[in-house]
């Protein structure tokens, strides 16, 4: 009776390690075949991703690498007609022109020097690779090149104010003069960028060039309050204080009314007489009948015509400069006064190239409200030929780099 009954015990307890068994058996090639499913999905989905991150990036940097073509390009090609038209056309060989062939010639070194290796920084997502020595050297660089084209900026400005409001400043403007402001704009601008190199850095520049593989100009707070003041901040003074001087002597020469007689060389000296209409309705020399309201108000509607024309040449000659540069400059100040301010990089670039664009800009500003430039402009883009103007009908205005309101 105990043997049957042990029998059945062990007959029994193997049916249910047997039937334990399967079930585990079972269990575990259905959690195996689940998770192998489950990986394979997870692998698909994973290359998958891959790839459509690989064709974003693709795609991204294509578009960016046509972009800052455009704009290199476009910079070189507005800078290089600038200096062909001066050096081919004698009406444009002028003593203020001088200053805007220096000013091309720096945007344009903007555009070949600078621009380029920039390019070629922000389609590598900014990882720099060339090592610290020519990190020094393309950011001193960059900071010669758009010193010098913002402080030519200012040069041409002083030039501007000078003839406004200095009766005799055209006729005694002399070469040596206009030659030392360009010594001057380009001595500060080395002195300015050659600065690092010759020591002023902070401590951190090669760990971030070497490591990091970030290429900024040297974030020492002394040297960044130096440069940045020198290079953008007091220029930005002395242009919006001459600009707002020379819109008001121009306002009120053109609001002058006959009766107190105005030299003809004194009036808009950024002016020609041949470019301007009823000229002499403007200086007092025309007489006008008492009574007549209909040739009052001709001369209403043309002082107010040109007082529209000078606030808007002045405000898009200041607004451009302000605008592409401003942002960039507070960022770099911000940047060298608070270490732990990481601002967005696409931000930064953004910023940096938006102040590059000055360089392109300038060529378009500084020549578009010029009639002989247009004129030289359309001579080599369409062959069209235009009489010499005497050295006299030259001597009667300010140079043609001047502002024509």
């Amino acid at each position: 009776m105990k043997e049957k009954t042990m029998e059945t015990f062990t007959m029994d307890d193997g049916h249910h390690t047997f039937e334990n068994w399967t079930n585990s058996s079972v269990g575990n090639k259905y959690n195996n075949l689940s998770a192998f499913l489950n990986e394979e999905d997870y692998q698909k989905s994973s290359i998958q991703s891959t790839v459509n991150v690989q064709e974003y990036d693709l795609v991204s940097v294509v578009c960016l690498t046509i972009l800052l073509s455009v704009i290199i390009i476009t910079t070189i090609a507005g800078n290089v007609f600038v200096l062909t038209a001066i050096v081919r056309e004698r009406n444009l060989q002028t003593l203020s022109n001088y200053l805007v062939f220096s000013l091309a010639i720096a945007d344009l070194m903007v555009a070949c020097l600078v621009m380029p290796i920039g390019a070629q920084y922000e389609v590598m997502n900014q990882e720099w690779i060339f090592g610290s020595v020519m990190c020094e050297i393309w950011t001193s660089g960059d900071v010669l090149c758009c010193t010098a084209s913002i402080l030519h900026l200012v040069a041409i400005a002083i030039d501007r104010y000078c003839a406004v409001t200095n009766i005799n400043y055209v006729q005694y403007r002399s070469a040596k003069k206009v030659g030392l402001m360009i010594v001057a704009v380009w001595c500060v601008s080395f002195i300015v960028s050659f600065a690092p190199i010759l020591g002023w850095k902070d401590e951190e520049f090669l760990n971030r060039v070497q490591e990091d593989k970030k290429c900024l100009v040297s974030q020492d707070v002394a040297y960044q309050i130096f440069a940045t003041c020198a290079t953008f901040y007091v220029p930005l003074i002395i242009i919006l204080i001459l600009y707002w001087r020379i819109y008001q002597v121009v306002r009120k020469r053109i609001r002058h009314r006959p009766g107190h007689a105005i030299r003809p060389a004194a009036l808009l000296p950024l002016v020609c007489a041949e470019n301007v209409p009823n000229m002499a309705a403007l200086n007092g020399s025309a007489k006008m009948t008492s009574g007549t309201k209909l040739r009052q108000k001709n001369r209403d509607n043309l002082e107010s015509k040109r007082e529209r024309k000078a606030a808007k040449t002045l405000a898009i000659i200041t607004g451009v400069f302000v605008v592409c540069w401003l942002p960039f400059f507070v960022m770099a100040l911000l940047m060298a006064i608070c270490p732990t301010l990481i601002p967005d990089p696409r931000l930064f670039s953004l910023f940096l190239w938006l102040g590059y664009a000055n360089s392109t800009l300038n060529p378009l500003i500084y020549t578009v409200f010029s009639p002989d430039f247009k004129k030289a402009f359309s001579k080599l883009f369409c062959g069209k030929s235009y009489p010499q103007r005497t050295r006299s009908s030259r001597q009667g205005c300010v140079s043609t780099v001047d502002t024509v309101f």
